[in-house]
């Protein structure tokens, strides 16, 4: 396969978006495609979409950041050298998405080259060296500059192999993109699950029938200051777990090379699992550190600047079944000690929106939130007869076990994809051509 050589400003229009994360009266309403969903994704949909912020933008912004389909867009500033030039493929158009600051937006010409073909380019190693080489700044910031990002070195076939490649890539990304779709509906249907049992008291009575719904005696509870299921019991927190705080560590420790370590990246908006938040620690730990599937970790560290936020703190999830050896947890992190059968059941009420106000209640700090453990802990709960907290724990951990594969598999699928990366770029690999038919 023949290559050609091209200077990116060559063959794209580059434009460098300063769309900031504000609303402003007078400006546009605009959503905003933003550096993690640039890092995190092969490829922008409008499924993404829905989940992105709102803020507002000037004409002129909108005239020249928003986004459609074929472009691509970039990673242009951060802290690290590692994430910076990273792509990801504009899949759809949009009525009212920009792009967010510290991103750069390629505008292929599509007669020269393929956006999804440009997409899996940038992801090579060829490409990453050269953003290696030449990102400026030290310490807290690195940046491409604009020269930078206009020569970046393009290699290029022929327009027809570019589109043969660039979608058999982007068909990797859509069976990854539907794997996490149906995790994100198994989630979904655990949350209704624990809604109807937990919340609307709608649980199962000995006839089948939903409990509350059906007549079930509920009665006041004065400590709660509601009607609960008639036999449930009322604890505070303390009464029925215990913490362990995870890992100190600088920055020495989490080079590579070690175990994974959930912290404040492996945490969703919705207190879910993030399988690509993972660190690698290479440091010391003891026995009492090491988790397995389905412990139990809450989050109690939160960073308040509008660039990193997410509302994550006293949320809990239930580690998933993916690892082969220990896995550990950051000092940001704590694992929760308690009954087997609680731990669903309490992983799910961390995520209400009645638990996550009382928690952020007893957080304090300016630039990180700390959670304080005292306060937090005499939160006040009903529990459920074990029976039914058993059925709960069973239906979760098979939806957890399920989860699990489908995140393995995306592993699996995700490795492919880079493997075949640099295999099809210099025709080690070749595709048949009738597959680049839309």
């Amino acid at each position: 396969m023949e290559l050609k050589k091209y200077k990116l400003a060559d063959i794209a229009k580059i434009e460098i978006s300063g769309v900031d994360k504000k609303t402003i009266e007078g400006e546009t309403p605009v959503r905003l495609c933003n550096f993690v969903d640039v890092y995190y994704n092969w490829a922008v949909t409008k499924e993404k979409a829905k989940a992105f912020m709102t803020a507002s933008a000037k004409q002129t912004e909108i005239d020249k950041c928003s986004i459609g389909k074929g472009m691509v867009a970039i990673t242009k500033d951060s802290e690290t050298r590692d994430d910076i030039g990273i792509a990801t493929y504009i899949a759809d158009d949009f009525e009212d998405v920009l792009l967010g600051y510290h991103c750069a937006l390629i505008i292929p010409n599509p007669a020269i080259v393929d956006g999804k073909y440009l997409n899996a380019f940038m992801h090579t190693r060829y490409i990453q060296k050269y953003f290696e080489n030449n990102a400026s700044g030290s310490g807290q910031r690195y940046t491409l500059s604009n020269d930078t990002i206009s020569n970046i070195p393009v290699l290029l076939p022929s327009i027809e192999e570019q589109h043969t490649i660039g979608k058999l890539l982007a068909d990797l990304d859509r069976k990854i993109e539907l794997n996490k779709q149906i995790n994100d509906n198994l989630e979904a249907m655990a949350k209704q699950l624990y809604d109807y049992w937990f919340v609307q008291f709608d649980f199962p009575n000995e006839e089948g029938k939903p409990y509350k719904s059906s007549g079930g005696a509920m009665v006041w509870n004065e400590k709660l200051k509601r009607e609960i299921p008639e036999g449930w019991e009322v604890k505070q927190l303390r009464d029925i777990i215990e913490t362990n705080r995870g890992i100190s560590y600088d920055t020495s420790s989490i080079s590579g090379g070690g175990v994974p370590m959930i912290n404040l990246a492996s945490f969703n908006v919705d207190g879910s699992y993030k399988d690509t938040g993972l660190k690698s620690y290479n440091g010391n730990y003891t026995q009492e550190k090491i988790l397995r599937p389905f412990d139990l970790v809450l989050c109690n560290t939160q960073q308040t600047a509008i660039e990193f936020s997410k509302d994550i703190i006293g949320k809990a999830f239930l580690i998933p079944d993916i690892f082969d050896g220990d896995i550990v947890s950051s000092h940001h992190i704590n694992t929760i000690k308690t009954e087997e059968v609680l731990k669903p059941y309490l992983a799910y009420l961390s995520n209400t929106s009645h638990f996550h106000k009382y928690a952020t209640g007893c957080c304090s700090g300016t630039n990180i939130l700390g959670l304080d453990y005292n306060s937090f802990s005499q939160y006040k709960l009903e529990i459920p007869p074990k029976y039914l907290l058993k059925e709960f724990r069973d239906f979760i951990i098979d939806i957890v076990k399920r989860k699990s594969l489908i995140i393995n598999e995306n592993k699996l699928l995700t490795k492919q994809r880079n493997e075949l990366l640099p295999l099809l770029m210099n025709g080690q690999a070749s595709v048949n051509y009738h597959l680049s038919d839309d």
